[in-house]
């Protein structure tokens, strides 16, 4: 065989083996939720990879911790979660399964999303199960606020940095690339804006409220007496009333939930159920952040026209 022959099968092995090294030196990020992930990997560009446990079409409050997600966890750098019990159901069997150092609480690795953001419905007082599904510590739901998702990314850049220095200045680019596509798409979805503030509109779980603040709609009642208590026949007569007191046109509720009692109510009260996707990959074509609020965005200013 000829020295040129040796010399690019050489060459071959080392870029392969070049391109082994880069892909072990990721960052291996695994996150509760598809938004979460999706951010993450806005941010991390190719220096990291991603994973997520929940999909955009599952409650994310109920996860089946399957074995490999435990798999997942057991070689991750970073576990990245919502935070204010979303997934008490299901972590704490994932990560014991897991039995990974760099994830456990108090390591650098574990990340509690919830830390970063700003809080909507922290319950004053005493929270027991009477109160229904409540969130002690606040309401977890917190990424659909573009706000939020600013400051997700900026923890994910610091997180991140923290981790692998050498790669910062990417990271800290990246991060601004997805704050300045956030910003244009916010000065796109305007006019819909407008077109939301002051409507009144009913929901099924308290999950809307933080895209209400947002969006400046007004939640006048929602399907749910109390977060994951199931509705009452009083409870929905009230609810009509209400709607058609203020003349709320439309009914929000995410895919994972039964449309029939929502339709009965639309019937009842003369509007019309619209079926949202409250995380990334909830319906086809939503495959990143911006994507998600804009298509929530414009579906329901398109609803209350």
């Amino acid at each position: 065989m000829t020295r040129a022959f040796f010399s690019s099968t050489f060459a071959l092995i080392f870029a392969a083996g070049l391109a082994a090294t880069s892909a072990e030196a990721q960052l291996k990020v695994v996150t509760s939720t598809p938004d979460l992930s999706a951010i993450a990997a806005e941010v991390g560009g190719n220096k990291v990879t991603t994973r997520h446990v929940s999909e955009g079409y599952q409650d994310p409050h109920f996860v089946e911790a399957k074995p490999s997600f435990v798999l997942q966890l057991r070689n991750a750098d970073v576990w990245a979660f919502v935070g204010l019990g979303l997934e008490v159901g299901w972590m704490p069997l994932l990560l014991d399964g897991a039995r990974n150092p760099r994830i456990r609480p108090g390591a650098t690795g574990y990340v509690d999303v919830s830390r970063s953001v700003r809080l909507l419905d922290i319950p004053a007082g005493d929270v027991d199960r009477s109160q229904g599904d409540v969130h002690p510590l606040g309401n977890p739901h917190y990424w659909l606020h573009p706000e939020n998702g600013r400051r997700i990314a900026r923890m994910f850049q610091q997180k991140f940095s923290e981790l692998d220095p050498k790669n910062a200045a990417s990271y800290a680019a990246n991060e601004r690339a997805f704050e300045t596509r956030l910003d244009a798409a916010e000065r796109g979805w305007r006019p819909s804006l407008s077109m939301i503030a002051g409507k009144p509109v009913a929901a099924w779980h308290t999950s809307w409220r933080y895209f209400a603040d947002y969006t400046k709609m007004n939640i006048v009642g929602f399907m749910e007496p109390k977060p994951g208590v199931p509705p009452s026949p009083a409870h929905l007569a009230g609810l009509i009333q209400t709607m058609k007191r203020t003349g709320a046109k439309i009914i929000i509720m995410e895919p994972f939930y039964s449309r029939k009692t929502a339709d009965f109510v639309a019937s009842k009260s003369g509007a019309k159920v619209l079926v949202l996707p409250p995380s990334v990959g909830g319906v086809r074509g939503v495959n990143d952040y911006v994507a998600l609020m804009k298509s929530d965005i414009e579906k329901v200013a398109a609803a209350l026209r």
